[in-house]
């Protein structure tokens, strides 16, 4: 009961949209019921059984299987064409598609007689070519259905293909996929519950078609004469008898719907299973992120890489075998376009692409030989962590029990061998990070993109997995580009670290060249630092939004610059300093946060730009620091370094 009470909590729905709403129930309601009034229940047995309703049974179960095997056909390809493709005259064709869903049936057998009768416009030459005759023939009666039914697929297909995010199919598309390998592997199983659903609507709509099948093919007994038209025809000689007919077909429909419970435009089940939130079932080893011991790696292979790229993205990069790149920048400022313009995927940016020997920017993406691991892994929710692995080298032929042995030794060195049987719903966020790891270098590829690989786990998690993945990728004999908004990452996993904003690169060096002189606002930020931009002076820099900062090592006036000062470095008094400092800005403390051990203090000033302090809890507590208290903050020249932009 009490249950039942927190299904019902809520308000009550008004009496104005309650009481139409019961009204359509029961006007939906009243002829079915009249259905089950009038029907003969002692007779229904006879009825069903007798000659001519087995026979137009049988036909209908022929007719409607024939119209769903052509619906699958040509619906499924078409379904596949309108969610994946953008081409002129798409609206129309979505249109022709939901015509027969609102055209009356009879026009609809009208449509068909014009068209392949025998004076129709494809009827003639059928009968003289091929000798076929459509007409007052079964197949005439499998072409009224399929034309009426076939809609029905195609929409729901549809729905469940626009809900399924690309990046899975990109995702095989880099792992060696081919298209049809990648729909029949990967798209099509992920929307099973969609196209299911399409198909046993489409197979009940051909079981009960009348007005296009009478209208083109005729009421011929054991030809055309399926059960609807044997129901049209028992109403004038025995109505008992089909009233029984329009019960059985009453009772099949409402099978199929009972059965879909709703999901007529199913979308893909699994299409975000990569969000992991479920408990790991049963007893396992520990996950400390350990590489387990495994066999020896196959020799090394090397693949430096140069890439041209041009677009939204403008950069040449240039890079030596088992270099790791980390790519940084603001939101927009092209990251993800770069790796998706390696991987032949994007309008955006074009990029001209040599990797080792071979020229690959001609190729598809599923030839190029880069293999991508998106945010989420995009591990295929349908497969176990073992066959997800073993994915990139059957597509590229591989033999099953080879690809497989390969792809435990490859989920083993990353200690996640003991996981692969488990579908990637069962994992953890960290396992299917390293299973997508996993999978990635399993395919043997000359280029490694991670986009984001460890910005969705937890700290402790994500410390783990790094210390993992930099283990494998000093073994790794081609290029790898890690997009991040990590600064530990970016240090910890790269040998380069390329800035970018708005397509362009600002920065590629070190880390610690990055570190220590960061040429982008962002950057410096995402470090820890402030940031202010500004024109050189001879005595330090002119700031963008008014003021003046003095520097120790001033560049060339008037060049483009960046003032980059640790927040270990800005001092903070409650009166006006005296001495050395020849930076001096009065401010008001507008935020206090802790960081470590230590205090980051926001101060904003009318006079300079917000900046950042970082001081011990003993100072702020000496200080008497508070929201809105007023201070002021000094910077020594020499703690201020001026980087051209």
């Amino acid at each position: 009961m009490k249950q039942l009470r927190s299904r019902s909590s809520g308000p009550r729905p008004p009496l104005a949209l309650a009481v139409p709403a019961l009204l359509a129930v029961v006007f939906l309601m009243l002829p079915l019921a009249g259905i089950l009034a009038r029907t003969s229940w002692g007779e229904l047995g006879t009825h069903l059984t007798s000659p001519g309703t087995t026979q137009a049974l049988k036909l209908s179960l022929l007719v409607s299987a024939w119209a769903l095997g052509l619906s699958l056909v040509l619906g499924v390809p078409l379904a596949w064409l309108l969610a994946r493709v953008d081409f002129p005259g798409k609206a129309f064709v979505r249109s022709l598609v939901l015509l027969p869903m609102v055209l009356p049936p009879t026009v609809g057998g009208v449509a068909l007689l014009l068209a392949f009768g025998r004076r129709g416009l494809l009827g003639p030459w059928l009968e003289d070519t091929f000798g076929v005759t459509l007409p007052f023939h079964t197949s005439g009666a499998v072409l009224a259905a399929t034309f009426v039914a076939m809609p029905f697929l195609v929409i729901s297909l549809e729905g469940a293909l626009g809900g399924l995010h690309p990046r899975y199919e990109e995702t095989a598309a880099s792992l060696g996929a081919s298209p049809v390998r990648v729909f029949l592997t990967v798209t099509l199983p992920m929307v099973a519950p969609g196209l299911a659903a399409g198909a046993a609507l489409t197979w009940a709509r051909a079981l009960g078609e009348f007005g296009a099948t009478i209208t083109f093919a005729g009421n011929l007994p054991g030809t055309t004469q399926t059960l609807p038209l044997q129901v049209y025809l028992l109403l004038q000689d025995s109505p008992e008898a089909a009233t029984s007919v329009s019960l059985l077909l009453l009772a099949i429909a409402m099978a199929v719907l009972v059965a879909l419970r709703g999901r007529w435009a199913g979308a893909p089940r699994s299409a975000e299973a990569s969000h992991r939130t479920a408990e790991e079932p049963g007893p396992e080893p520990p996950d400390d992120g350990t590489p387990a011991p495994a066999a020896s790696p196959a020799p090394r292979e090397s693949w430096p890489l140069h890439a041209e790229v041009t677009g939204f993205d403008q950069l040449t990069l240039d890079a030596e075998p088992g270099t790791t790149i980390a790519v940084v920048g603001p939101n927009g400022a092209g990251k993800t376009t770069l790796l998706r313009a390696l991987l032949g995927l994007t309008p955006r940016a074009h990029a001209a692409l040599r990797l080792g020997d071979t020229d690959v920017s001609g190729l598809p993406p599923h030839r190029r030989g880069v293999a991508w691991v998106p945010q989420d892994g995009a591990l295929f929710p349908h497969l176990s962590a073992l066959a997800n692995t073993a994915y990139g080298l059957r597509a590229h032929g591989v033999p099953r029990a080879e690809s497989r042995r390969s792809a435990l030794r490859w989920l083993g060195r990353l200690g996640v061998g003991h996981l692969a049987g488990r579908k990637p719903a069962q994992l953890s966020g960290g396992q299917a990070q390293r299973v997508a790891l996993a999978r990635a270098l399993a395919a043997r590829p000359r280029l490694l993109l991670l986009d984001e690989p460890l910005a969705a786990l937890d700290q402790t998690t994500r410390a783990r997995v790094r210390h993992t993945l930099r283990t494998h990728l000093d073994g790794f004999g081609g290029v790898c580009l890690i997009v991040t908004h990590d600064p530990v990452e970016a240090v910890s996993l790269a040998d380069r670290v390329l800035v970018l904003d708005e397509g362009r690169a600002l920065q590629d060096a070190p880390p610690g060249e990055v570190t220590r002189h960061p040429r982008s606002p962002w950057v410096a930020r995402m470090l820890g630092r402030n940031a202010w931009p500004g024109t050189a002076t001879t005595d330090g820099l002119r700031l963008s939004g008014g003021g003046h900062l003095v520097a120790a090592e001033p560049l060339p006036a008037g060049t483009h610059a960046l003032a980059v000062i640790g927040p270990e470095a800005v001092s903070v008094h409650r009166g006006r300093p005296s001495g050395s400092p020849r930076n001096v800005w009065p401010g008001t403390v507008r935020e206090i946060t802790a960081s470590g051990s230590r205090l980051r203090v926001l101060v904003s000033s009318a006079e300079a730009p917000d900046l950042v302090a970082e001081i011990t809890p003993q100072a702020a507590a000496e200080l008497g620091l508070a929201e809105g208290v007023p201070v002021w903050t000094s910077v020594k020249a020499t703690e201020a370094t001026l980087v051209p932009r």
